[in-house]
Order: structure tokens, then C-alpha cells, then sequence
């Protein structure tokens, strides 16, 4: 087997969460500038054995597709043209963000470090690969 990579793409920050090569855990990786996301992808694909590309779905209440998904569509193109051997699933991403500050409440961390967007991104992103492996 190999790994999942969960993204959970964003206008200016991109938060990316793996698997083990077993599929059995999701731990958060990084955060990255989304400017730089796809040359970091090169890199850890290069290294890392991945299998699948889970990429976050944002919808609306009503279940129409959200207005950054204008952003996401483009990206995904691009994704399938560099890399044409990993699969790409979507994965509803709705509350992501809310449940990612909860889990930051609960475990204890201060206000100061809750305002860390770069860690909530990646939050986000392990919470969208927990889903799918939960529902896979």
C-alpha cells in the first residue's frame, strides 16, 4: 500500500495531511503557501509513494458548490496534468475549518496559538483524510 494525501486548498495557505503507507492513520503534514504547493508536491512524490489525492470539496448548506471552489477547479487540472498516475477523489470539507478550532480548543491550546491559520489549515486537511478513511 501507500500513502493519501489530504489537501485542503486555500487562496493563500494550502493544508496537506498523509496517511501511512497502511492507511490506518491520518497525521497532519504541513501547511504551505498555495503559490508554492504543487512544486512541494514534486518534491514529496518524489520521496514519499502516494496512491491518492484527496482534495477537499466545499459546499453550501443547500449543497451547491461553494465560491471557492472556482479556485479549487483550476488547481485540479493542474494536479492531474503533473501527475497523472494518482488518482483524485473530492471529499466534503463543510465545517472542516469549525471542527479543526475545536479540536485546538479541546486539546489545550491557548487563544494565541488558535490563531494560527497555517495550523488550522492542516487541522482542516487531517479532518478531511480522518472522513474519508472513516468512510472508505
Amino acid at each position: 500500500m501507500a500513502q493519501i494525501l489530504a489537501i485542503d486548498y486555500g487562496k493563500v495557505r494550502t493544508g496537506l495531511a498523509v496517511t501511512d503507507d497502511m492507511q490506518i492513520i491520518a497525521s497532519g503534514l504541513t501547511t504551505v503557501a498555495t503559490t508554492t504547493l504543487l512544486d512541494f508536491l514534486k518534491d514529496y512524490t518524489t520521496k514519499e509513494n502516494v496512491e491518492l489525492f484527496l482534495v477537499g470539496e466545499p459546499k453550501q448548506m443547500n449543497n451547491e458548490a461553494s465560491e471557492s471552489e472556482a479556485l479549487i477547479a483550476p488547481f485540479i487540472s493542474r494536479l492531474r496534468t503533473f501527475f497523472p498516475q494518482i488518482p483524485i477523489k473530492r471529499v466534503d470539507e463543510r465545517f472542516t475549518s469549525k471542527m479543526a478550532m475545536q479540536t485546538m480548543i479541546d486539546s489545550g491550546l491557548k487563544k494565541k496559538q488558535r490563531q494560527n491559520k497555517a495550523l488550522v489549515d492542516e487541522i482542516s486537511a487531517t479532518i478531511i483524510l480522518q472522513s474519508y478513511l472513516y468512510n472508505k
